[in-house]
């Protein structure tokens, strides 16, 4: 099976674990990829549901590790691959000076990407009427897994160890949405400001369109290399059935963001989060994407995964043929525009472990 189709359905279906034990810890709750465990398959690290309900049913089953630290993966009883799983990150044992883990302020995802929530609060969250229906940000926090605000000065420190330490190669912040104004910017401002001052690591801020376009001037000079827009769904009618207060901000207002931020940051360097399989159809996918490319915008899509505690845990995922469907010529309008993950400077994208974008890329 080529490495993009067996990543779908691993995606898709998600794995049986025999051995939970194996590897870094898997997420629960959060600001996502949640419900997941990072593995590497054919050279290229991926998330891959294990906590979601379609994973305690999927076909696909790995076994515990032998001697090398590998693990035999196989569907149906039948082997088709092995697979290996990141260490636990040294940077993990240590705390802060104020006696915080630093895995509560941030985390390791996929192989070398540092990821923080630095406000893990929202101000729709707690509202039945205005929350993203698939969220689970104050999961988490409930649980005592992460803190509600990242300052700074913990940020800093946290990522000059996990460059120190784990060789992390660049670092993704993102946020709740605060207010109705900058939207996260001005958080997400102060914490690169200090991250940079610490440590030379390529910094993506992912928040909401904030109101005024001059936010990402302010973003670009406090340290952020690259900056993500996430859309989540393409269409009005599936933005205001899925996340109704997020949908406030009209599209309109996105594809503006995007003209004012592409010129700040460069071609390729703005990009957004797409969720496949929340109702909107293959092509209005394409449609938006070919759309976002010829702005300059790096469209980023995913296949949804449903997380245990939010209101779509039952949602199914979309399947592999949906998601090859979309991303084969996605892939194609890509290297047309000349759009490529590895340009990235930092963020989703460049990453690529939530979707099997990348390897349709190459």
């Amino acid at each position: 099976m080529p490495t993009e189709h067996l990543i779908n359905a691993l995606q898709s279906y998600g794995v049986r674990l025999a051995d939970t034990r194996a590897g870094v810890a898997s997420r629960r709750g959060g600001a996502g990829p949640s419900d997941h465990k990072a593995m590497t398959i054919a050279g290229r690290t991926v998330m891959v549901p294990v906590h979601t309900a379609g994973a305690f049913d999927s076909p696909y089953l790995v076994r515990r590790p032998d001697a090398d630290g590998s693990s035999v993966i196989e569907h149906d009883g039948t082997v088709i691959g092995r697979v290996t799983f990141p260490g636990k990150p040294r940077f993990y044992g240590l705390q802060t000076l104020d006696g915080v883990p630093y895995s509560k302020i941030a985390v390791l995802h996929g192989r070398d990407v540092l990821a923080t929530t630095v406000l893990q609060t929202c101000i729709r969250y707690q509202s039945r009427t205005k929350t993203c229906r698939f969220c689970s940000i104050g999961q988490s926090l409930a649980a005592g897994r992460t803190i509600a605000h990242k300052t700074p000065q913990q940020l800093a420190e946290v990522a000059r160890a996990a460059v120190l330490l784990d060789g992390v190669k660049h670092m993704v912040m993102t946020t709740g949405t605060p207010n109705a104004t900058d939207r996260g910017a001005a958080v997400l401002c102060e914490s690169a400001f200090a991250v940079k001052a610490a440590v030379d690591l390529p910094i993506q801020a992912q928040c909401e369109p904030p109101d005024d376009d001059r936010w990402f001037a302010r973003l670009k000079a406090s340290g952020v290399d690259a900056l993500g827009l996430h859309l989540e769904a393409v269409t009005p009618e599936v933005r205001a059935a899925i996340m109704p207060g997020k949908a406030s901000v009209p599209l309109d207002r996105y594809v503006q963001a995007f003209a004012a931020a592409v010129p700040v940051f460069g071609k390729g360097q703005v990009s957004t989060y797409i969720l496949a399989g929340l109702g909107d159809t293959a092509e209005a996918i394409l449609t938006m994407s070919e759309r976002l490319i010829g702005m300059g915008v790096y469209p980023f899509v995913v296949p949804f995964v449903p997380i245990s505690g939010t209101p779509l845990e039952d949602h199914p995922a979309p399947s592999p043929d949906f998601m090859h469907s979309v991303l084969q010529p996605l892939a194609a309008m890509l290297a047309g525009a000349g759009l490529r993950s590895t340009d990235i400077k930092a963020g989703c994208g460049r990453c690529g472990a939530c979707s099997a974008l990348s390897t349709y890329e190459r």
